[in-house]
């Protein structure tokens, strides 16, 4: 079928086509850009967390969720993944260096949206 809608990819070191539905780039973005996604990894910026203290730090999210979103953000090589071979298991998740790299600009835009809240609710703004 010439000229059809398949994905191809691009040669290497090039950039992918992000705007076609196909593109592996675009998969990963929507999982960072996902509801719990950002709030996963900006709550891995600091420490390693296990799975309860980080379901505790995102308000909100349900276990399942979690554990999805964890499980995408594995596959992407965004969040590692350790499990200690105890009765239950503890498992801990922690960013990768691409995680970090990542998480990074969402970091920045988290930073500036909470400044510029606390600036227009300090007294005499």
């Amino acid at each position: 079928m010439a000229g059809g809608s398949q994905y191809r990819g691009t040669e290497t070191g090039g950039r992918y086509d992000v705007f076609h539905t196909d593109c592996p780039a675009r998969d990963m973005v929507d999982h960072v850009t996902s509801r719990w996604g950002v709030w996963v990894l900006i709550s891995l910026r600091r420490n390693d967390l296990r799975f309860f203290e980080l379901r505790e730090s995102i308000h909100g999210i349900s276990e399942k969720m979690l554990a999805q979103t964890l499980r995408v953000l594995v596959q992407d090589g965004l969040v590692w993944r350790k499990v200690e071979p105890t009765t239950p298991p503890q498992v801990t998740y922690g960013l990768t260096d691409f995680g970090r790299e990542v998480g990074e600009p969402l970091t920045e835009l988290f930073d500036r949206i909470t400044h510029r809240l606390s600036a227009d609710t300090a007294p005499g703004t």
